[in-house]
């Protein structure tokens, strides 16, 4: 079950049964996003789908885009719960191997997971690869991007369990690593459905190299 904050809710489950009206809807949120579309969506067939009341409905949620961006978060923790037990189950020969780690989860989140081709990590796609609907770039913080977001995420990963020091230096090259990196799966994810294997080759290289200037080899 996901971990949805109080602040992204406008009332936090405090029963089993609340946790799983909320799971629910993030649930039927998802597979109505493959199925119309993030404009087609709305608040009245989701809670259908659930089977709760649409007053259910915004007692958790203020309206669809409160819901996408709940679907956002849990879509991020799923991720990054994704990559942790990779770590924990592979051993790394250098820290770059997390680049094609991080890299190889999200493609299979975009092929596998329902909702995430339109819905990520926040910015809502109106097709495969993009364009993005305007005004979505700040879901998941209205004061900071969701690349910056998602970076800051990354960033704790990549310091306590790799043991790569923190620091401006750090913070920078992730953000600039998670933006080229968005932007060269986008292409990819526009070239073919499942994501052109070419282009996520070329992300993986890109990235890597990136990265290996700015970070420590061991």
């Amino acid at each position: 079950m996901t971990n949805v904050s109080g602040e992204t809710l406008r009332r936090r489950p405090a029963q089993r049964r609340s946790l799983e009206r909320v799971e629910r809807m993030l649930d039927e949120c998802a597979r109505l996003l493959d199925e119309v579309g993030y404009e087609a969506l709305t608040t009245k067939e989701v809670a259908r789908r659930a089977e709760v009341p649409i007053g259910t409905f915004y007692q958790f949620f203020p309206d669809k885009q409160g819901l996408a961006r709940a679907l956002a978060l849990r879509n991020l923790d799923a991720f990054l719960g994704r990559v942790t037990v990779r770590l924990t189950e592979v051993r790394l020969s250098d820290w770059t191997e997390m680049v094609d780690l991080a890299i190889d989860e999200f493609v299979e989140m975009k092929r596998t997971t329902p909702g995430f081709a339109v819905v990520d990590f926040g910015e809502v796609l109106l097709a495969p690869g993009g364009p993005a609907l305007e005004g979505t770039e700040r879901t998941l913080d209205t004061a900071l991007k969701n690349n910056v977001v998602v970076a800051d995420r990354l960033r704790a990963i990549v310091t306590d369990l790799l043991g790569v020091p923190g620091g401006p230096g750090l913070d920078r090259a992730l953000i600039v690593a998670v933006e080229a990196a968005d932007a060269v799966l986008k292409l990819a994810f526009r070239a073919r459905p499942g994501g052109d294997p070419e282009l996520i080759g070329e992300c993986k290289r890109l990235v890597r190299r990136y990265l290996s200037a700015h970070l420590p080899e061991d």
